[in-house]
């Protein structure tokens, strides 16, 4: 993150980014499950493979503003990190969610569907909630290792294991608190139904913060990091940038 930009360029960065990123997420997942004609495994595939590389992409164009976090799990990793200051943080979290509300009413307004509507599917109960903790522990872990090791490569990291997460997570990995209110928002084969959300943002909250405090400890003890490791001006995941404290 480039802290010469203002604070209201980033914060407009992050809103942006996260109503794209919506829009990637829940767009595909319309045009995948009117395509595959009723082929679960197909509709799939097809969400996750565009998912991963919208996020790819945007993870390029906003890194260098705002950190292209684009996800209030990883914010919280940052403030955890001592990247941003609480207000900020709570800056930065409240204009995602806000994003991720408008990206579901572009993406219903392209398709034909109404603005908002509520989703019936269910999604609740131990399984999806661990597997929720561990979808969101491996993005802040993938985040973080990759920042250290290769920065540069950061955003491809990030997007292939959020393209993995649609299919070895019994949840289909959201890993963020403002795609899971905007699933809450839609209709289609990627919605959770509302009374489920607290659940998931407890879990992605979860694996956030325990994925934080284990790489700060494991990263520490790494010998020889060089200065382009330490640097705190990498884009992070939907992710979050590296700090020397890592």
């Amino acid at each position: 993150m480039d802290f010469a930009v203002s604070p209201a360029r980033r914060l407009v960065a992050e809103a942006l980014g996260t109503a794209l990123l919506i829009a990637v997420v829940i767009g595909s997942g319309l045009r995948a499950e009117r395509l595959a004609a009723g082929n679960a495994a197909l509709a799939l595939l097809a969400n996750s493979l565009a998912s991963g590389a919208g996020l790819a992409a945007l993870l390029l164009t906003f890194g260098g503003i705002s950190g292209g976090h684009l996800n209030p799990a990883v914010t919280l990793s940052a403030w955890l990190q001592g990247m941003l200051p609480a207000r900020e943080a709570l800056r930065y979290g409240l204009v995602q969610c806000g994003g991720a509300v408008a990206g579901v009413i572009a993406v219903h307004l392209m398709f034909g569907e109404p603005p908002l509507s509520g989703s019936n599917h269910a999604r609740t109960g131990a399984p999806m909630w661990w597997s929720e903790f561990l979808a969101t522990f491996g993005l802040i872990a993938v985040a973080m290792g990759t920042a250290r090791a290769r920065p540069a490569l950061l955003p491809f990291a990030v997007a292939g294991y959020i393209a993995a997460g649609y299919w070895f997570t019994a949840s289909t990995s959201f890993a963020n608190p403002a795609l899971t209110l905007a699933c809450a928002l839609t209709g289609s084969f990627s919605g959770i139904r509302a009374i489920d959300v607290p659940g998931f943002v407890l879990a992605q909250c979860g694996g956030a913060l325990t994925a934080t405090l284990v790489f700060h400890w494991l990263l520490r003890t790494v010998p020889g990091g060089s200065r382009a490791a330490a640097r705190s001006d990498g884009a992070c995941p939907g992710g979050a940038a590296p700090t020397s404290a890592d």
